[in-house]
């Protein structure tokens, strides 16, 4: 099978969604299928002129017989182009709709919309990375349902988190620091908890939105707790491990997650979870291995974590509730497999 990822530039950013598409390309190509990385340049998902010439001429110079896979973040790029996409029998491989990004004004909300809702009625086939997108597609975008299929991420086999074995209960939460991932409801939920002893390390890159970075470390100022708020910016490799293996405690107050993959991370690891029900976030969890807040909900967020910092046996059986169901999660090479069924079906 031949295959082409189209997304946008750069492919090496460090993100959930691109994590995935690295890791499908790998175990695509473990499998025997020839796979090709068409990186475009310009603005997204709301497009500028080089972003469209871009995706136009990816589809111009597609050799014969290449399924075309086109990463959700890049479609908006292809409006317009809704019949070349169905005769090239392309395929939409969709994190979660670009229109439902918190932060976007009425109007671009609309746009961005009106184009998915177009263009995933054209598309050949639609992957995406959880049961909640797929119906999200099916129920508010017009896709039908039997056209997509679901290929969840993978994990990698990881140690158990060792934690910090102190008595300061370190708290790690990982994710981009652009406002969907909601690290300024997280500091203040934590901020309530000036009697509890906590330190807190984030860890996300801050080049998507720098003005929104310096805005969590002027709310940490802000809030008096800088001095227990650790940025560490975009961590990878054994580095990250290490800062993993050292946490007590992950914590994500997320507005929306196609899917949650550093969620999953975190229960193959063993470590007890707060999060908020944003998208799929909460789905990943049981009760036993978790804690799960309303979208939004300051107040419970800091209940939650007041309930795991300062009850460490509590914390302790959620632990070991959350290692044992991390150990039920699909591997990579399981996930590439589905994948390349889900190309061919």
């Amino acid at each position: 099978m031949h295959v082409t990822l189209i997304v946008p530039a750069p492919f090496d950013t460090v993100s959930g969604g691109y994590v995935y598409d690295r890791r499908i390309v790998a175990g695509l190509r473990d499998l025997g299928h020839e796979v090709a990385v068409a990186e475009l340049p310009g603005r997204y998902p709301l497009t500028d002129e080089t972003a469209r010439d871009a995706a136009c001429a990816s589809l111009d110079r597609l050799a014969p017989g290449t399924k075309p896979i086109i990463d959700g973040l890049a479609l908006p790029a292809f409006a317009g182009l809704d019949d070349a996409l169905a005769s090239a029998g392309a395929i939409g491989l969709i994190h979660h709709p670009t229109s439902l990004e918190p932060g976007l004004d009425d109007a671009d909300r609309t746009r961005l919309r009106d184009v998915e809702h177009r263009l995933f009625r054209r598309m050949n086939r639609l992957i995406v990375t959880s049961d909640l997108t797929a119906d999200t597609l099916a129920t508010g975008f017009g896709a039908n349902r039997d056209r997509i299929a679901v290929v969840c991420p993978g994990t990698d086999d990881a140690p158990r988190a060792a934690g910090s074995g102190g008595p300061t209960c370190q708290i790690l939460s990982i994710g981009t620091l652009i406002p969907r991932k909601g690290h300024d409801l997280l500091l203040r939920g934590l901020a309530r908890l000036f009697d509890l002893d906590w330190r807190l390390t984030i860890v996300g890159s801050e080049a998507a939105d720098p003005v929104h970075a310096a805005g969590l470390r002027a709310v940490a100022e802000e809030l008096n707790i800088a001095n227990r708020v650790r940025f560490m910016g975009a961590v990878v490799g054994d580095a990250l491990e290490a800062v993993w293996q050292s946490a007590d405690l992950f914590a994500l107050a997320t507005h929306y997650e196609g899917y949650g993959m550093v969620i999953a991370e975190a229960l193959k690891r063993g470590l007890p979870i707060v999060v908020t029900n944003g998208g799929a976030a909460g789905a990943l969890l049981t009760p036993e291995a978790g804690l799960v807040c309303p979208l939004g909900d300051r107040d419970q967020v800091s209940k939650s974590l007041r309930r795991l910092i300062f009850g460490t046996d509590l914390r302790q059986e959620i632990a070991d509730n959350a290692w044992l169901l991390g150990q039920t999660l699909p591997s990579w090479t399981d996930q590439a497999a589905a994948f390349a069924r889900a190309l061919q079906s």
